[in-house]
């Protein structure tokens, strides 16, 4: 059938993306039994600690640790006996049974050490910017380590105790320190994932040489497991993490990442020798399971090449599947995929919108999986490009590193680099080229859209457009644009020269923004500025806010309307008929 662009009937509704559906996170083996967390977004996002396909928690526990807001490293599993932070109060159970009980801590990184459980702990108690450290929970809370403004990944081996700390203005992906027995034994670069081999050689992954790599600290010394210019890890944004496991004392199985594509491998003497599987994202390996997804088959739990649970249960017939494709072009790189749905054609010589999207952190990667939300708008005839622009992770410490100082500068230029390439490739219509992201990812959109002229409208979820108040954050990444930007408040220019907020004048398109009222670390004022801004220069604009949704969207209602309104908003700014019925989105200006 023969219909415009973005206007094709498409199998993949929204309450097909939300139905059935879950976000996989968090697996871990006890014994022969394998336990990960689901987050159900058609349970009001809970989330969910499920142990070989049953659960474990019951409602109205929701396993989720809130250290650094984005938790992760939620709960632990020693024989049979689950442990878990539970979201509402943040306080540590024993199946269901509080093991702690004091308001304003907060736990997460959590390991059993004989009769007391190991963990990060994060103390709110005194108002302000609140105290990390790493402690010691029996009947009481022990102090094991303070003083640092960050701690993570606290491993024992009989007597021997290791950990990860670093201070501010520091991310754990800029420099952490890996101490042993109360001495720091590496620093001066990114470590990440210390873990014991089973006959006690403690090993880690550092980017000391500009590529994460695995290294193992043996007789005192540093040793080399394999240098190549692959990453072996990733950034450390939540607790829990995992990249590498130990299949024998000298074995090891690993996940690296190659231009941006995860690869799974065993490594033994030096020797690398990589295991075929469909899967292009690899996460939380742990020896014989692991989580993986391939471009045509979502995130899925994987237990000794059996798949044990999907993220979906959707099935999605391959006439309707776009699989992204990687590109490269003026030095950056992203995943382009074309419109997909072998129900339609375009009318001849017409060519797709495209939309280019902007994933959040800004240290975070697009991954090369099967994802609803994009086949969402292939299967309407959009074009997609999924970016990794300069600052992504994947392509070493040095690509990662050309965001410092520049942030909303070599981001915006690669995106606009993707849409132009694109645009010459005869793949995109330059007059409907759209952006759109979350975050950091929404502060890329509203400066590619106010300070460049090559997208004609977007779409910001929950992104930033003041710098200087986004200074006002969680712990975290309270010093974070000091590197991205320039430190603070010397550099007080720069943020405002860089906020979108602060030059609407120069902004001359439309965009519809996406926020939770309940959002801690991009606060809704960044979008309430921007969008009264918009209304008084008369530009076309539209605002959804969400109750009861924080720093990304977890309900189901939310997913579908934020996508169905998006949708909406992009059928009336280029004017193309919808195939669906969808409610109306108050668009001002238009």
């Amino acid at each position: 059938m023969i219909a415009p662009f973005g206007s094709w009937k498409s199998p993949v509704t929204t309450d097909l993306i939300t139905a059935g559906s879950v976000n996989l996170k968090e697996l871990v083996l006890d014994g022969n039994d394998v336990y990960w967390l689901e987050q159900r977004p058609s349970d009001a996002g809970r989330t969910v600690l499920v142990r070989n396909g049953h659960d474990v928690t019951p409602a109205p526990f929701s396993v989720r640790s809130r250290v650094h807001e984005y938790g992760g490293g939620s709960y632990l599993v020693a024989d049979g006996v689950a442990y878990f932070v539970n979201d509402k109060d943040q306080q540590l159970y024993r199946n269901t049974t509080p093991v702690t009980n004091i308001p304003g801590l907060r736990f997460a990184d959590m390991i059993l050490d004989r009769q007391r459980i190991i963990a990060v702990c994060e103390d709110h108690r005194a108002g302000g910017e609140p105290i990390n450290s790493i402690v010691a929970i029996t009947d009481k809370i022990e102090t094991l380590v303070s003083g640092n403004d960050f701690y993570s990944s606290p491993r024992v081996h009989g007597d021997h105790f290791a950990y990860l700390t670093w201070n501010h203005p520091n991310m754990p992906w800029d420099e952490t320190e890996l101490w042993l027995d109360g001495r720091k034994i590496a620093g001066g670069a990114s470590i990440f994932q210390p873990e014991w081999s089973p006959d006690g050689v403690l090993h880690f992954v550092s980017d000391q040489t500009g590529w994460w790599n695995l290294y193992r600290y043996r007789a005192g010394k540093i040793e080399p497991l394999c240098d190549m210019p692959a990453e072996f890890g990733a950034p450390q944004w939540v607790f829990g993490m995992s990249t590498y496991a130990f299949e024998a004392p000298d074995r090891i199985i690993c996940t690296f990442n190659e231009n941006g594509q995860w690869r799974l491998a065993r490594l033994q003497n030096g020797s690398l020798e990589k295991i075929e599987t469909p899967d292009t994202d690899i996460s939380q390996v742990r020896a014989d399971a692991f989580l993986g997804a391939s471009p045509t088959a979502p995130a899925s739990v994987i237990h000794r090449g059996k798949v044990l649970r999907r993220s979906t249960s959707v099935t999605l017939d391959p006439r309707y599947i776009s699989v992204g494709m990687p590109i490269e072009f003026a030095g950056a790189h992203a995943f382009y995929y074309p419109p997909k749905n072998d129900d339609f054609a375009a009318p001849p010589g017409e060519l797709p919108p495209l939309i280019v999207m902007c994933h959040g952190g800004p240290t975070s990667a697009a991954r090369n999986s099967f994802d609803l939300e994009i086949q969402f708008w292939t299967s309407r005839g959009f074009a997609v490009a999924d970016m990794n622009y300069g600052g992504s992770t994947g392509f070493g410490r040095d690509y990662r590193q050309r965001l410092y100082g520049n942030w909303g500068i070599v981001d915006v230029d690669d995106c606009c680099h993707a849409a132009r390439h694109l645009v010459k490739q005869k793949l995109a219509d330059p007059n409907r080229l759209i952006i759109t992201g979350g975050s950091a990812g929404g502060y890329t959109t509203l400066c590619a859209l106010t300070f460049r002229d090559v997208f004609k409208a977007g779409a910001s979820y929950y992104g930033i457009s003041d710098l200087e108040t986004s200074n006002d954050t969680h712990k975290f990444e309270s010093r974070y644009n000091y590197r991205l930007v320039a430190p603070w408040p010397e550099g007080r220019e720069i943020y405002h020269a860089r906020s979108p907020l602060h030059h609407c004048d120069r902004l001359n398109c439309p965009v519809i923004f996406f926020q939770g009222l309940d959002d801690k670390v991009v606060l809704p004022n960044q979008s309430q500025m921007m969008v009264a801004a918009m209304k008084k220069k008369g530009l076309p604009v539209a605002y959804l806010e969400f109750t009861g949704e924080g720093h990304g969207f977890r309900q189901a209602a939310t997913i579908q309307r934020a996508l169905e309104a998006e949708l909406y908003f992009y059928s009336r700014v280029f004017d193309f008929p919808l195939a669906d019925a969808i409610d109306p989105v108050t668009i001002e200006n238009l």
